[in-house]
């Protein structure tokens, strides 16, 4: 009889059946599944090694040997979650001792990695320390050793680490498809609302539960337009009301009217109220934005324009209001119908003045030129952008990633991305020179470690059952999104994105031949086109659809110089300053037009599909006329285009201005200021603190043309 001494000293029995439940464990957290034949050899090999030692006593560390071996010939990844657990009590207290140390940082000083959380509450706190435990999990027992030292050096940067496993990313959700016939939430049944106050309130409290169990942008997409039979349901019952009051037809429906504007404008305000100031379960204000503008009857016009106007009028005491910061506002434009004298001139007038006041909406062309443009121009469908900037790849209901016929139409309503992994582009090219190695050759091999990383994210996500999310995936949010709740949702992967980010491409320009993107960008643009060739390989390979993506880099600005220094040292306009340029874009220092800049980033625009969005600093004090030309071409080229303009307001008299640090009417220094972040808005000033990092105010501080 042989006896496995364990750990603990004590002594048992071998039971090759043992080894058999260790191995499926592993297995079962590598989502694989043995056959009896590999359960047959794992045996065979287990008890030849055992009985060919000829002890009576074998330790179990060497039965870990021999175990890790037979997984090896049958399948190294189930090998590697062997391993990976066997060690666990090791890593984990090196785990817990990172997680500790993060606890610390967060309760007495704070997080600012994401400019969306106040992390002075007790609720993010909790949240912030739950997400590097999360972090830490996934670094463990999801990464490869390639992927972990490729993140870790920086070559790679994988985004949302602490909710990946759990989760999907941006979404273009589908309210209208939970509203209608009704839908539950929390076990409890929702009638469709009757009335638009009432839709106010549901679609307010879909949108925070939902949002809550994803991570990214939460888009509402089209919501004039999602608002407008809810709004006629409201006319129809005010308006024979008023009959029934004995008051004449023609007043009866002025008044009417009159109530459903009244409506709008109080349900928007509550939309502020709610999304601003309820955080969701993940410890945040949600990522929200809603779509609107295209919407041609009486009351998705008249949603558009009250969704503006109680932007541009602000929330806050009398004498004090300001702009919130979410929802997100996009207008969503259409030549033919925004265009001079055309029949929603009067919204896009609506627009212009609140860009002008507060920075949004931003503004998306449908008709110029482009990809988003091509879609709504064909097809009649628009690609809201999920959060801040994030657009699907077209799944066509009959034929997936093509068209299976002439009739075949894309979805976009419904659908949403796994998550992003961004490439550090000037850190590759510095490897490749380092190592006297090709360029392409070494972006290859990074670009293969995120093809085989987001292959491993479907396979996982696909895993998760339908009550994770059941308002996305039971009642209708997601495209096919009528699951059981027990069901894997598997089937809803095959029309979501993954994104290959792209950041730092000034600086990548800047490293191979010190030029930067404004004075050339030959490069950056073959780098990008390449990027793109070997995307579109892997999408025809892998049957995914896989999006490239100008990466919105927040505190990733700021870390990129920190793993680039590490590496490679000090380069001048590379890793001197404190952060790295967003994106495709142009350094926010130079010295260039507002044309210049929409010009020179346009080259980039079709290359970046999956996620991009271009903006403009305007030092012009609210002039509605140039906003309004700057814009109006901007639609003509077909971008999606930010208006930037850094807004400041006292919190103690009310006065605004531009560019303020002290109020020059009372000299108080208790200001509010708001500035771009990336594609979104963000505090860079209240109370006295920010909440944007250290590198993201260096860049805010030196920004000329951005």
């Amino acid at each position: 009889m042989i006896r496995v001494v364990k750990k603990d000293n004590t002594k048992e029995e071998f039971n090759v059946q043992k080894v058999i439940w260790a191995v499926d464990k592993s297995a079962q957290r590598a989502l694989i599944k043995f056959t009896e034949e590999e359960h047959d050899f794992i045996c065979r090999f287990v008890e030849e090694k055992v009985l060919s030692m000829n002890r009576e006593e074998i330790y179990i560390a060497e039965m870990h040997n021999i175990v890790e071996g037979a997984l090896e010939r049958t399948n190294p990844a189930v090998a590697k979650s062997y391993r990976d657990y066997r060690n666990y009590k090791q890593d984990f207290v090196h785990m817990l001792d990172e997680v500790y140390k993060k606890s610390q940082s967060i309760m007495y000083i704070g997080d600012k990695e994401n400019s969306n959380t106040d992390s002075a509450l007790v609720s993010t706190k909790r949240s912030l320390i739950f997400n590097q435990l999360n972090k830490e999990l996934y670094q463990k027992f999801f990464l490869t050793t390639e992927e972990l030292q490729a993140a870790r050096d920086g070559y790679i940067y994988i985004h949302d680490m602490s909710a990946r496993r759990d989760t999907m990313n941006c979404c273009l959700f589908d309210v209208k498809s939970v509203l209608e016939g009704g839908f539950e939430m929390g076990n409890l049944w929702y009638n469709e609302p009757k009335t638009l106050n009432v839709a106010f309130d549901v679609i307010g409290d879909i949108v925070l539960s939902a949002a809550s169990q994803q991570y990214g942008g939460f888009t509402v997409p089209s919501v004039d337009l999602l608002l407008e039979p809810y709004a006629e349901k409201s006319y129809k019952l005010l308006y024979e009301k008023y009959l029934f009051l004995g008051i004449p037809s023609e007043r009866a429906e002025e008044e009417a009217l009159h109530d459903v504007k009244i409506d709008f404008e109080q349900g928007f305000q509550g939309w502020e109220y709610k999304f601003n100031t309820v955080a969701s379960s993940r410890g945040d204000y949600p990522f929200i934005t809603v779509t609107a503008g295209t919407g041609t009857g009486r009351f998705a016009k008249m949603a558009s324009i009250a969704l503006l106007d109680v932007r541009r009028k602000g929330q806050g005491k009398k004498e004090c209001k300001k702009p919130v910061l979410f929802p997100k506002i996009v207008f969503l434009y259409d030549e033919n119908l925004h265009g001079e004298g055309c029949e929603l001139e009067e919204v896009f007038e609506a627009g212009i003045r609140c860009s002008s006041k507060t920075m949004y909406p931003d503004w998306l062309s449908l008709t110029g030129e482009g990809y988003v443009p091509s879609m709504y121009k064909k097809y009649g469908q628009i690609i809201s952008p999920m959060g801040c900037r994030a657009f699907l790849s077209p799944w066509y209901k009959e034929g997936g990633m093509y068209p299976a016929n002439e009739e075949d139409t894309p979805v976009f309503t419904g659908r949403f991305n796994i998550g992003a992994v961004s490439l550090h582009l000037p850190m590759i090219l510095a490897k490749a020179r380092q190592e006297g190695k090709d360029f392409y050759e070494v972006l290859d091999y990074y670009l293969g470690l995120i093809r085989k990383l987001h292959l491993r994210t479907y396979d996982y996500l696909g895993e998760l059952r339908a009550s994770t999310n059941p308002l996305a995936y039971c009642e209708g949010g997601f495209y096919g999104g009528h699951l059981g709740i027990h069901d894997k949702i598997k089937p809803l992967l095959d029309a979501a994105t993954a994104s290959f980010g792209i950041t730092a491409l000034n600086e990548l320009q800047q490293l191979y031949n010190k030029k930067s993107l404004a004075e050339d960008g030959t490069f950056a643009i073959e780098v990008l086109a390449y990027i793109n060739d070997k995307i579109n390989q892997f999408k025809d390979e892998d049957h995914r659809l896989y999006a490239i993506y100008g990466t919105p880099a927040e505190s990733l600005c700021g870390l990129q110089v920190q793993q680039f220094r590490k590496k490679y040292g000090l380069i001048e306009n590379v890793s001197d300053r404190e952060y790295v340029s967003n994106s495709f874009h142009c350094h926010v220092t130079e010295e260039i037009t507002p044309i210049q800049k929409q010009d020179l980033e346009n080259r980039f625009w079709n290359l970046s599909n999956g996620g991009k969005i271009q903006y403009v600093k305007y030092p012009i004090d609210y002039n509605t006329n140039a906003i309004k030309a700057l814009i109006r071409r901007s639609m003509e080229m077909g971008l999606y285009e930010g208006v930037n303009i850094s807004l400041a307001y006292c919190d103690d008299c009310g006065h605004q201005e531009l560019e303020m640090d002290v109020c020059p009417k009372c000299g108080s220094s208790n200001l509010t200021k708001i500035d771009r972040m990336n594609g979104y808005l963000s505090y860079s000033r209240v109370k006295g603190d920010t909440r944007l990092n250290a590198a993201k105010m260096a860049e805010i501080k030196e920004r000329k043309s951005m």
